[in-house]
C-alpha cells in the first residue's frame, strides 16, 4: 500500500481568511481579512506576563490551566453574569478558544453525531466538527438581522444530532443573540437533550443597546452548556492563545484530559498575565472597548457605504459582511482580488461562511485595527469612486 496522507486531511484545508492573508503580506497591503486585532495590550496583562516569567512560572502547568486564572475566569463570571463557577473543577484553559473546542468535541461527540451551526459560520467550527468526524448541519440565518425560524430548526434536528453551536457575538455576522432567541434555543435544546457549544470571544464587544447573554445563564442550561471563549481578542493578544471552556464537572474532566493530551497546557507565564488582567482591569476598561470598536465600526460601515459596499451593520464583534455584488467578478473570490488589486485592502470573501453559493455577494471586514491602519484602508475604499 503506497505512502499517502489520512482521509482525515481533507477536512483541514487551508482557511480562505489564512489565504487573504498571506496575499496580503506579500502584497504589502492592508490586512482587513485576518481577525488579527493588532491594538494596544494593556499593560496590566504584559506586566503580568513578565513578572511571571521572571519569577520561574515557565514549566508545566495543571492540564486545565493555572489555578490563579481558573478563580480571575470564575470571578470574572461572577461579576459580569452572576453565575457561579467552581475554578477548581468547572474551568479548562486551553490553547486559544479553537482548542477549547476541539477538546469539547473530542470529549462529548461520537462520529457521526450531528450538530446545528448558523449560517454564515465560523470556517473554523465547520473544520473542528469535520476534523472529530461529527457532522455540521446547517440552519441559514436572513440578513439584515440575521433572523432565523424555529421551523428549520426543527427541520435540521435528526436522531443523530447531539448539539447546537451558539456564536454570540458571531463572526462574521456580528449578530448578537437576544433573549427572546436565546429563550428559543434553549427550549429547543432541552426538547430534543442536546448539548449548547457557545463561542463567546467577542462577548465584550457589543454596540448600542445590545448585551450579551451567555446561553448558560438561561434557566436550566447551565448543566447542558459547553460555554467557550479566551482572551485573545479582549486584551489583543491573538498570538497568545489563552482560551477556555465552562462546564458542568461531569464534562470538565474529560475535556481536561484531552487538553492534557494535544497542548498539554497553555504557555504558562502568559496565563499568568491574562489573569492579572482579569484581576486589575474594571469595568471602565470593558465599557471603553466597546465604545471604541464601535466608532472603529461606524467608520468601516460609512467608507463600505461610500464606496457603494453596502454594509449589513453588526451589533458586535469586530467584523462587518458587506454587499460586494457590484464589483467585478464571477463569485465572492474574484470579486475580493479585483478588489484587492484595485485598493489594496484585503477581505474574505463571503464563500467560506456558507457551505453552498449564497457568499457569492458578501465579503467579511475586520475593522479591529489601529486608527492609522483603520483610516488608510477607508481612504483606500474611497478609490472605487473613482474606478
Amino acid at each position: 500500500m503506497p505512502l499517502e496522507l489520512s482521509k482525515r486531511h481533507e477536512f483541514v484545508m487551508q482557511s480562505e481568511i489564512r489565504n487573504m492573508s498571506i496575499e496580503c503580506e506579500r502584497a504589502k497591503g492592508i490586512n482587513l481579512a485576518q481577525g488579527v486585532c493588532d491594538t494596544e495590550v494593556p499593560m496590566p496583562v504584559i506586566a503580568g506576563a513578565r513578572e511571571a516569567m521572571d519569577n520561574g512560572i515557565n514549566i508545566y502547568t495543571h492540564y486545565a490551566g493555572l489555578f490563579e486564572l481558573r478563580e480571575a475566569i470564575a470571578a470574572k463570571q461572577r461579576q459580569f453574569y452572576g453565575v457561579e463557577v467552581d475554578p477548581e473543577t468547572e474551568v479548562i484553559v486551553s490553547g486559544g478558544s479553537t482548542g477549547a473546542f476541539y477538546c469539547a468535541c473530542m470529549a462529548l461527540l461520537n462520529p457521526g453525531d450531528e450538530v446545528i451551526l448558523f449560517e454564515p459560520f465560523y470556517g473554523y467550527h465547520v473544520q473542528t466538527l469535520r476534523a472529530t468526524q461529527a457532522a455540521p448541519v446547517y440552519v441559514r440565518m436572513a440578513p439584515p438581522d440575521w433572523r432565523f425560524t424555529v421551523e428549520d430548526l426543527e427541520k435540521a434536528v435528526t436522531s443523530r444530532t447531539r448539539g447546537i453551536m451558539i456564536n454570540t457575538p458571531a463572526n462574521p455576522s456580528g449578530k448578537v443573540f437576544s433573549q427572546e432567541e436565546l429563550n428559543v434555543l434553549a427550549a429547543f435544546a432541552q426538547r430534543h437533550d442536546l448539548f449548547i457549544f457557545t463561542d463567546e470571544i467577542y462577548e465584550h464587544f457589543t454596540y448600542g443597546e445590545c448585551r450579551h447573554i451567555p446561553p448558560s445563564t438561561l434557566s436550566d442550561m447551565k448543566e447542558r452548556t459547553i460555554t467557550i471563549s479566551g482572551l485573545s481578542k479582549t486584551f489583543s493578544i491573538t498570538g497568545w492563545r489563552i482560551g477556555y471552556c465552562i462546564c458542568d464537572r461531569r464534562w470538565a474532566t474529560a475535556i481536561g484530559f484531552f487538553n492534557d493530551l494535544i497542548y498539554v497546557c497553555a504557555p504558562a507565564p502568559l496565563q499568568s498575565g491574562v489573569a492579572r488582567g482579569l484581576l486589575e482591569l474594571d469595568q471602565d476598561y470593558y465599557k471603553g472597548l466597546s465604545g471604541m470598536y464601535q466608532q472603529k465600526r461606524d467608520k468601516i460601515c460609512d467608507a463600505l457605504s461610500r464606496a457603494r459596499l453596502r454594509p449589513n451593520i453588526p451589533d458586535g464583534a469586530y467584523y462587518v459582511l458587506a454587499d460586494i455584488s457590484g464589483l467585478a467578478g464571477k463569485n465572492s473570490k474574484e470579486r475580493v482580488m479585483h478588489l484587492f488589486h484595485k485598493t489594496g485592502v484585503a477581505c474574505v470573501p463571503g464563500e467560506a461562511f456558507f457551505h453552498d453559493d449564497s457568499g457569492e455577494d458578501l465579503a467579511r471586514f475586520c475593522f479591529a485595527k489601529d486608527d492609522a491602519v483603520l483610516d488608510d484602508a477607508c481612504r483606500r475604499l474611497g478609490r472605487l469612486d473613482s474606478i
